[in-house]
Parts: C-alpha cells; sequence; structure tokens
C-alpha cells in the first residue's frame, strides 16, 4: 500500500532541466573560445542529467577536452577544481534564467504538478528529492507556489551522496515516516529510478526529451512505468497506488 509520494523536480515538476543545459551550454561555449556550439554541449547533457553538479561539470569537461582550460582560470574563480571553473561560469547564467516568475511558470509541466495536486487531495504524504541546491530549489517551489504542498523537501545539501545513490529519497521517506515499500517516487532522469529503486521503493518514471532514450535503454523499468506522455501519468499513477 501506497502511503507516500516523493518527486524530482527538475525535469519532472519543473522544466529547469532544460534551463540548466542551456546554462552549461552557455558556459561551456566561453570556456572553448567559441569553438563548441551550445547545441552539441546541449545534447551531451543527456548523458549527465539528474546527476550532481560536480558529477555534470565533470562529465562536460572531459567530454569536450576542457579541463586544461578550466585549470588555467582556477585562480581567477578562487576555486580549487577545474570543475568549478565551469560552474562559476553557469551559475550566473541559471539564476537569471530562475529569478524570472515569468519564465519559470513557463516550464511547468502541468500534468505533473496536476498529479501533486491530485495526491494532496486524497490526503498522500508527498516529498521532494532534489539534485538542485536548497536556494534555487526554495526558489523555484516559491515563485510556483508548490512548497506548501510538500510535507518534506531535500536538496543537495541535505545529503553526502547525490543520486544515484539512494540516500536521499532514504532521508525523504525517513522524515515523513513511512516505510520505503510505501513510497512511490516520480522521476524523469535515470540516475533518479535508480536512485529510487535502491531506496527499495516503487518508481514511475516520466520522461523528457532529455531523458527518454536513457530510460528505455536502460530496461530498469517494466514500460508499464515509463510514461512518456505526461497526459497519462496520472493514470499510471493511480494504477501503482491502487493495485499494488
Amino acid at each position: 500500500m501506497i502511503e507516500a509520494v516523493i518527486f524530482d523536480l527538475d525535469g519532472t515538476l519543473v522544466d529547469t532541466e532544460r534551463l540548466k543545459a542551456y546554462s552549461y551550454a552557455r558556459a561551456a561555449v566561453e570556456l572553448s573560445g567559441g569553438e563548441l556550439t551550445e547545441a552539441e554541449v546541449i545534447e551531451a547533457f543527456k548523458d549527465v542529467v539528474g546527476l550532481s553538479r560536480e558529477e555534470v561539470a565533470q562529465g562536460l569537461l572531459k567530454r569536450f577536452n576542457l579541463e586544461d582550460s578550466a585549470r588555467s582560470r582556477i585562480s581567477e574563480f578562487k576555486v580549487q577544481y577545474p570543475w568549478q571553473v565551469l560552474v562559476e561560469l553557469r551559475l550566473p547564467i541559471y539564476m537569471n534564467l530562475i529569478a524570472d516568475p515569468a519564465v519559470l511558470r513557463e516550464c511547468v509541466f502541468q500534468h505533473n504538478v496536476g498529479l501533486l495536486n491530485y495526491l494532496r487531495r486524497r490526503g498522500f504524504k508527498t516529498g521532494l528529492a532534489t539534485m538542485s541546491y536548497c536556494a534555487q530549489a526554495n526558489r523555484v517551489l516559491e515563485i510556483l507556489e508548490l512548497k506548501d504542498k510538500l510535507d518534506f523537501i531535500a536538496a543537495r545539501d541535505d545529503v553526502k551522496k547525490g543520486k544515484p545513490d539512494p540516500e536521499i529519497y532514504q532521508l525523504v521517506a525517513d522524515r515523513l515516516s513511512v516505510d520505503p515499500s510505501r513510497c512511490l517516487v516520480v522521476e524523469d532522469s535515470l540516475s533518479g529510478v535508480q536512485a529510487a529503486l535502491a531506496a527499495n521503493m516503487h518508481c514511475i518514471v516520466v520522461t523528457t526529451d532529455f531523458t527518454r532514450a536513457a530510460v528505455h535503454q536502460s530496461s530498469l523499468l517494466d514500460k508499464r512505468w515509463i510514461v512518456d506522455d505526461p497526459v497519462n501519468l496520472e493514470s499510471v499513477a493511480r494504477q501503482v497506488i491502487e493495485n499494488r
């Protein structure tokens, strides 16, 4: 019996993965001296979507051979590692995007938020487990008026290990006082699915253009629980809630 439903944020409730991809692309193009295109980096972002900030930055630096360029600017940004240079370059871009309420409202996944509203009406406990840091997550949730619809919120700051490690989902279940086996996770990325399954939770994945190929290729979930069209999300979630 499902007692709690835990949502991912970026790519699940709101299309901030698209904004993140754009910010990394802008930063990587600058770091490359204009040798890369934004389209190349956005396509490569599909391979690291859902991972921690460090893992995303390291993956992109390695993919495009930007480590030396980043290392040469370490002193400029007063950081220790090359991956932090890429992060410092892209953060202002991303923060400017999510500072605009109109941009965020255009990025809402209406059917996914609709599922959250349905679950609240039905009396389920609801939580959030995001790889965004607390300040960014709170900014998004407050603008979209979603914060009060969640009983507990866990961000990257709250755990030692990011997804696909199950720590963040285990933390949310513990704070909701619900056994993991009675939790349903709604995710969009392969790393999120891996984290949910490792936490011994049920999982539905509602894919995006960034995550669809990797999710289907992984075969981690029965195809019944892979939702490519968000219109079908509520009915699939109800199958899990009512039939398992």
